[in-house]
């Protein structure tokens, strides 16, 4: 398949990068062997605008996208977080080019009222939309002319390379990394942990408490050195849903510490990740493993051969691909069962 996937690239870092799905996205895809051009929809008006300023770019990264459909002419449009390109330029593709299919990948949570309303916006143009919140929050979209799927976080074997579960030499015990305060009360949590837990244990938490967030090779690093870690939502309850800390903890063979409200025991094996109900049973569990190793390394082994095997960017990006396009599945998507 011809894919053009439009989505920001993030080329303005210069490798100093945040993990991007959408880039384990466009790996899948080669992987699969598909044909992929990349569209960054930020980084183009950047780039065409007058003295660099993004907003000035809009128009002329639109006009630049419909250029691109027509050099690549693609079997099939994804449409990621790039607000820049209108609904408009996207029904002028469909007038122009009615047999691609089109899909709108959206890793946002829905508790974002923001984000729902740029659902329902792009459902109007696309054939189909890939949520990483699971099917029962997603029926609020069935009045929605695009089909509605649910999309897992992937591993990609490129970048989640660590396996800690095998290590037991890990100067840190616990990590939570974050960046963002909105909507979410998760600070609190994090706060009564440092004060119960900080003499037993090494806690690390880069973007909280005056420490400065880390991007790129620094989050990496950060990873290398840790046992378990954190994996809390700005807010817990929808399906299946969790950013995308999940598969970077799990993937990289750190034990993580999840709320049980999204019940990811109906879509994980048993002891892989640990789940609590409220903040008491989270410092009751962290202690467990804390100063149970052995059971520690085994959690995360299992955790980290489940994503490797069953959640990778090869089956997410054939997934997408397939379900977009309305073919027979090729493979059991163990995220797909209904």
């Amino acid at each position: 398949m011809r894919v053009l996937h439009v989505a920001y690239q993030q080329l303005r870092r210069y490798g100093k990068t945040r993990v991007s799905w959408a880039h384990k996205l466009t790996l899948g895809l080669i992987r699969n062997d598909h044909y992929v051009q990349v569209f960054s929809d930020r980084d183009v008006a950047a780039f065409e605008a007058f003295l660099g300023i993004r907003e000035l770019g809009k128009k002329k990264a639109n006009q630049r996208l419909l250029e691109t459909v027509d050099a690549v002419e693609p079997d099939l449009i994804i449409v990621g977080h790039c607000d820049l390109i209108t609904n408009a330029t996207l029904a002028q593709i469909r007038q122009s080019r009615p047999n691609v299919v089109m899909a709108h990948c959206n890793n946002d949570p829905l508790f974002v009222p923001s984000n729902v309303d740029r659902l329902r916006h792009r459902a109007e143009v696309v054939d189909a939309v890939f949520v990483s919140t699971g099917m029962p929050e997603l029926r609020q979209f069935d009045d929605c002319p695009a089909r509605f799927y649910h999309m897992p976080n992937p591993v990609d074997a490129s970048i989640e390379v660590l396996d800690n579960s095998v290590r037991s030499d890990l100067p840190v015990d616990l990590l939570f990394c974050s960046n963002s305060n909105d909507f979410t009360q998760r600070r609190d949590i994090v706060q009564q942990l440092k004060q119960s837990l900080g003499d037993e244990l090494n806690f690390n938490t880069p973007g909280s408490f005056g420490q400065s967030p880390v991007w790129g090779r620094d989050y990496e690093r950060a990873l290398a050195d840790t046992r378990m870690g954190l994996n809390l939502n700005r807010q817990e309850g929808d399906y299946w849903y969790s950013s995308a800390r999940m598969a970077q903890l799990a993937g990289s063979g750190i034990l993580q510490f999840t709320h049980s409200a999204p019940r990811f025991d109906e879509l994980l094996p048993a002891e892989t990740l640990v789940y609590f109900n409220d903040i008491d049973s989270l410092r009751d569990r962290i202690r467990e493993f804390h100063h149970d190793d052995a059971k520690r390394q085994a959690w995360a082994g299992r955790a980290r051969s489940f994503f490797h095997e069953h959640m990778n960017s090869k089956l997410y990006a054939q997934y997408i691909l397939e379900a977009a396009m309305e073919l027979p599945l090729s493979h059991e998507y163990v995220w797909a069962k209904d």
